[in-house]
């Protein structure tokens, strides 16, 4: 009797799981499309801006720095901190120090690539992954143990001539 039993019921397991299957899947469809209209998009912060900067990065913007500007992106991920002033050589390659970047600064060909996206473009800047002769390199604040930054998970750093022995320091933080 049990082998009668088992024949009925087989073909009641392929039904009932492509039942299950469907209705798992239209769940599941709807939560990813509801999830996809709900997750939220980048922002700019309003009311922040380079002093909210400078904090992040714990930098200090030089005295006789000028156009000094920043902003704050909002993003689901991280928020990516702006930061950008003119001032002088000096003080831009001490600022670089500080912030122990990991290759020596090193002037590169335009790029599309860059932590900063159009933000610098919000400020009203030319990106500097636009600019010719502009010097670049980065920081990672955790891998070199560097304390005072080791909320910030890595810097980007861009150094741009003006004229003369002023230069226009971009900084992006995240």
């Amino acid at each position: 009797m049990k082998s009668r039993r088992t024949s009925r019921a087989l073909p009641l397991v392929p039904a009932a799981a492509l039942a299950a299957g469907l209705t798992l899947g239209g769940c599941t469809s709807a939560t990813s499309d509801h999830v996809t209209r709900a997750a939220p998009s980048a922002r700019w912060e309003k009311g922040a801006g380079a002093p909210e900067a400078e904090a992040f990065m714990r930098i200090r913007i030089p005295q006789g720095a000028t156009e000094v500007k920043g902003a704050v992106r909002v993003q689901p991920q991280e928020d990516v901190y702006l930061l950008s002033f003119v001032t002088s050589e000096q003080d831009a390659e001490a600022i670089t120090e500080d912030l122990h970047p990991d290759h020596p600064l090193a002037v590169e060909g335009p790029s599309s690539s860059s932590l900063s996206g159009d933000g610098f473009e919000h400020l009203g800047l030319t990106p500097p992954q636009e600019l010719k002769s502009v010097r670049t390199t980065s920081a990672c604040p955790p891998c070199v143990g560097d304390s005072r930054r080791r909320h910030i998970q890595g810097i980007e750093i861009h150094i741009g001539e003006i004229a003369g022995n002023r230069v226009r320091v971009y900084l992006a933080a995240y």
